[in-house]
């Protein structure tokens, strides 16, 4: 039974969508249909994605990057400023919740290093917001964006063309907060020396610019899924034990849910509705309650207004603790340092992502 209990809190999203989809099921009886429920092209490019990120997080490529940016810091503000650009530029590339697992240890490490671990709660909550937010540009930057990229075959420009006010603003957001830091002077301290292992990571590289190719379906997922598989497996199969697997798992029962509940005249006929007044508004405070993954998933069956749905389910990722899938890796990550009260870290936590989520809003209404 303990066992049970400590597998439902270090899974408790894959737990909850699996339960859903399980009870969807007993309304709309499994058949071949489920199948047309399944974006296997959006599972295909997730899962070669975080295979390679392993592979390169293994060799310490991410670490070595962001210390020599670190190690060119003046000051102990310009650095803080440092993390919160890597992280958010991390996630345009190797998505939110990569970018954090990858980054917010580096944060940690930094702050423990030169004695600041009591900013530890405003910086982890600047590099989430950063995470979540920043991955917002690109198709592949956000897992709900390469769901709906692929769902409604969004020109890339186009794409590119209605995040980018929001990405600005979100920018301008993240430097502001990060100019109330102090300039004192720091001296970072380094433990373990990483040694750059040149060729693998030009490989690495080489198969995540195939995963890229991937999502704009300029390489066949099928082709690129095991391309990317098999050479990970040669080169470091260590890696493909540490994807995350229960994540792959979430979006399939989400999208067993949605498309239940897609099936049902009732519902969709609420749906409906509700998306037909405000899909911006009523996509962002979905996010609040079921994630913004998973209400990606499901709205997009109900409306194809992906412009308002791309300014909700991304700016929806701000708010609160459950609003991102992410944001849960950086309260355990917290949680893990012992950095000080998870009850402060919460009001931090709300307290900056209520400020960005209504700014961002009022920009993306004015928009719209």
């Amino acid at each position: 039974m303990k066992r049970v209990l400590i597998f439902i809190r270090g899974h408790i999203v894959f737990v909850i969508a699996t339960l859903v989809a399980l009870i969807s099921s007993f309304i709309v009886p499994p058949s071949r249909a489920y199948l047309d429920y399944i974006d296997f092209k959006t599972l295909a490019c997730l899962l070669a994605t975080l295979a390679v990120v392993c592979a390169l997080k293994n060799i310490k490529f991410f670490g070595i990057v962001a210390r020599k940016i670190i190690h060119a810091t003046p000051n102990f503000r310009v650095c803080v400023l440092a993390l919160i650009y890597i992280t958010f530029i991390g996630s345009l590339f190797i998505a939110n919740d990569m970018a954090l697992i990858t980054f917010l240890p580096l944060g940690w490490y930094v702050l423990s290093e030169t004695g600041n671990e009591k900013y530890t709660p405003w910086l982890f909550v600047l590099q989430n917001i950063s995470a979540n937010l920043g991955g917002m540009l690109t198709p592949f930057g956000n897992p709900q964006n390469l769901y709906l990229y692929s769902k409604f075959n969004i020109p890339t420009g186009e794409f590119m063309l209605i995040m980018l006010p929001p990405f600005l603003l979100a920018v301008a957001m993240l430097t502001l907060c990060a100019l109330f830091f102090p300039k004192t002077k720091m001296e970072l301290k380094t433990k373990e020396p990483f040694v750059f292992k040149r060729t693998r990571s030009i490989i690495y590289l080489v198969i995540f610019t195939l995963t890229i190719l991937m999502v704009f379906s300029i390489v066949p997922w099928q082709i690129g899924l095991a391309l990317t598989l098999v050479s990970i497996f040669v080169l470091d199969r260590h890696a493909l034990l540490r994807v995350d697997y229960f994540l792959l798992g979430t979006f399939l029962m989400f999208f067993i849910f949605a498309g239940n509940m897609s099936s049902i005249g009732a519902v969709r006929e609420l749906f409906s509705s509700l998306l037909e007044k405000s899909t911006l508004v009523f996509s962002a405070l979905s996010c609040q309650v079921i994630s913004n993954v998973p209400s990606a998933i499901l709205l997009s069956q109900f409306t194809s207004n992906y412009k308002e749905l791309l300014y909700g389910v991304n700016i929806g990722g701000t708010g609160t603790l459950i609003a991102s899938l992410a944001s849960l890796i950086t309260f355990a990550e917290y949680s893990r340092t012992g950095a000080g009260s998870k009850l402060k870290y919460l009001g931090v936590f709300t307290l900056l992502n209520l400020i960005f989520l209504f700014a961002l809003l009022a920009l993306c209404l004015i928009l719209v």
